[in-house]
C-alpha cells in the first residue's frame, strides 16, 4: 500500500510521522503553515478553516471549507488541501506574491485588524467565491439584502469564522465585493477535473491506526474484528473529543468517502439518502425537496460544520440534542443498518435506547436513512437556541402535520432536547389527529406538548424554561400556517 500522502498548495508530503490522532491544522502548522489557527479546537472560530477538493455538485470539484482542528490529517491521505498561504500566486522574480482577490478585498476594505481571524475567513470566502452558481444565482435573481451580496455571495458562507476585534461591517463589505474567477484562475480551472479518488488507508503509529477501506463490504469485516473501533465520517463530534478531552483511539474507521455511503435516490415511495453524504451535499442535491429539511439546514451549526458533518454521524452518536432526529422523527424516518451479513431497517422511532445508546451494535454500520414519501405538507423545525445559528439546542421541535378540510388527519412532531434520546410527541400527536386545525384546538392541545419529555435544569436551560417553549411551538405553528393561508 501507497505511504499516506497529503497535497498541500500544490506540494505532495508524507504524513508520517505524525501520531495517528494529529489533526489537520496540527499537521500543517508543524509545515510551517502558520495562517491555519487554532482558536477554539471545537469548530466554532472558523480560524482553522482550509480548502479541501471535493467531488462537485455543479462541476466535478467543488472547493469545500473544513476545520482543519477536527479532522485527522490522515482521514485526507490522497486528497487535495489549499490553506491561506497557498491562495496567493507567485509573483514576477524580485516581487512579493500576488493577493487572491479574496485576500485583496479583506485587505483594502479594511477586514483584518489583529489577523488572527483573518486567515479562516479568507479560506471560507474563497469557498463562496469559487462556487459554480453564485455569479448565476444572482444575475437571475437579482439577489441582495443583508444576507446576499449583488454578487451572489452568501453570507452564510462565513457562519462559524469568529472576529472579535474587526467587526463583521468590513468583512461582509469585502464579501460582497469580490467579482467573478477569471479564466486564468488555477483554483477556477481546477474545478473541471474530478478531485482525488478516495485512497484505502492503513495509517498505523504507536499510539493507534486510521484505516480506510475501498468497499462497505471491507469496512463491515474490519468492524467485525475490531469492535473496539471508532467510526467516523466528519469527524465533527471525535474531533471534539480528541482536542478537548484529549480522548485517544486504538483504532479509528473512516466511512466518509465509500461510495455505497454517498448516495441519494428519490424513489415513488421514499426518499433514500445515504449516511456520509455532508449536510450541505444533502441540502444542495434536494434543493428544498424536502422543505423540513431545507427548513433545519440552516440551523445547523455552521457551514464549516454542514460540510463535514453526515446525517450518520448525527444519529449515530445518539445525542438528544442533536438536530436532525428530531427533523427524522417527524418526518417517519427509518435508519438502514448493515453488516457483514445483510441489513435490517429499523424505524428511527425505534432506534435510541437510551442517553446516547441505540439498538446499532458495534459491527453496524448505519448505511442510509429512508424518509417515507408523500410528505405531509405542513412543516416546521423551531430551534431554541442563545444564539440564532450555529449553537447547540435547548429544544428543538419538529412538525410535519397534513391537514385537509382544515382538519388534522396525521400528525407527526418529534422533539430533542427534552429527554435523554430525541422523542417522539406522542400524546400531543393523538390529542391534534381526528380535530380541527384552530386557535381552539392548538390552545386546548399546547398543554399536552408542554408536558412531552422529562426536561432538565442544564447551563443551556431549565426545565421550566423548555417546556414552556414545548407549548409555545405549537402556538408558533399555528400562527404561521394560518398568516401564510391569509397572505
Amino acid at each position: 500500500m501507497v505511504a499516506a500522502r497529503i497535497t498541500v498548495n500544490g506540494e505532495e508530503a508524507p504524513i508520517a510521522p505524525a501520531p495517528a490522532h494529529t489533526t489537520v491544522l496540527d499537521f500543517l502548522r508543524e509545515r510551517g503553515l502558520t495562517g491555519t489557527k487554532e482558536g477554539c479546537a471545537e469548530g466554532e472560530c472558523g480560524a482553522c478553516s482550509i480548502l479541501v477538493a471535493r467531488p462537485g455538485v455543479d462541476k466535478p470539484t467543488d472547493w469545500v471549507a473544513v476545520n482543519a482542528c477536527l479532522v485527522p490529517v490522515a482521514a485526507l491521505d490522497g486528497q487535495e488541501v489549499v490553506t491561506s498561504e497557498g491562495l496567493a500566486t507567485a509573483g514576477a522574480p524580485g516581487t512579493p506574491p500576488v493577493l487572491h482577490p479574496v485576500q485583496e478585498e479583506m485587505a483594502v476594505r479594511g477586514g483584518s485588524q489583529c489577523g488572527y481571524c483573518t486567515p479562516g475567513f479568507v479560506c471560507s470566502m474563497a469557498a463562496e467565491y469559487y462556487r459554480p452558481d453564485r455569479c448565476a444565482h444572482a444575475e437571475a435573481e437579482g439577489e441582495s439584502g443583508a444576507e446576499h451580496g449583488p454578487n451572489g455571495f452568501d453570507l452564510h458562507a462565513l457562519s462559524g469564522n469568529l472576529c472579535r476585534c474587526t467587526g463583521y461591517r468590513p468583512i461582509r463589505d469585502a464579501a460582497f465585493a469580490v467579482g467573478t474567477p477569471t479564466d486564468e484562475d488555477p483554483l477556477a480551472r481546477r474545478r473541471e477535473q474530478a478531485p482525488p479518488a478516495p485512497a484505502a488507508t492503513a495509517y498505523v503509529q504507536d499510539d493507534g491506526a486510521f484505516l480506510r477501506k475501498g468497499t462497505l463490504t471491507e469496512t463491515l469485516r474490519l468492524l467485525r474484528e475490531r469492535p473496539d473501533a471508532v467510526v467516523v465520517a466528519g469527524s465533527t463530534d471525535w474531533g471534539v473529543e480528541v482536542n478537548i478531552r484529549s480522548r485517544r483511539a486504538g483504532c479509528v474507521v473512516a466511512v466518509d468517502r465509500l461510495p455505497e455511503l454517498r448516495e441519494l435516490r428519490v424513489d415513488s415511495d421514499a426518499i433514500e439518502i445515504g449516511a456520509a453524504l455532508t449536510l450541505t451535499e444533502i441540502e444542495r442535491r434536494l434543493d428544498g425537496e424536502v422543505p423540513l429539511l431545507a427548513e433545519l439546514f440552516p440551523q445547523f451549526a455552521s457551514r464549516l460544520i454542514r460540510n463535514g458533518a453526515t446525517l450518520g454521524g448525527n444519529l449515530g452518536t445518539g445525542s438528544p440534542i442533536g438536530d436532525s432526529p428530531p427533523a427524522l422523527l417527524a418526518l417517519e424516518a427509518s435508519v438502514v443498518l448493515a453488516d457483514a451479513d445483510g441489513e435490517r431497517e429499523v424505524p428511527l422511532a425505534e432506534y435510541f435506547t437510551g442517553y446516547r445508546q441505540s439498538v446499532r451494535r458495534s459491527d453496524e454500520l448505519i448505511r442510509s436513512v429512508r424518509i417515507p414519501l408523500p410528505l405531509s405538507p405542513v412543516t416546521a423545525f423551531h430551534k431554541i437556541a442563545k444564539r440564532r445559528f450555529d449553537d447547540i439546542s435547548s429544544v428543538a421541535v419538529a412538525f410535519a402535520l397534513d391537514v385537509r378540510d382544515g382538519v388534522v388527519r396525521k400528525a407527526r412532531i418529534g422533539l430533542g432536547g427534552v429527554a435523554a434520546t430525541p422523542i417522539r410527541a406522542l400524546a400531543t400527536e393523538a390529542a391534534l389527529e381526528g380535530r380541527p386545525w384552530t386557535a381552539e384546538t392548538v390552545e386546548a392541545v399546547a398543554p399536552v406538548l408542554r408536558d412531552e419529555g422529562t426536561p432538565m435544569d442544564d447551563h443551556r436551560a431549565s426545565a421550566a424554561y423548555r417546556s414552556a417553549m414545548l407549548g409555545r411551538s405549537l402556538l408558533k405553528l399555528y400562527t404561521r400556517t394560518t398568516e401564510a393561508v391569509s397572505s
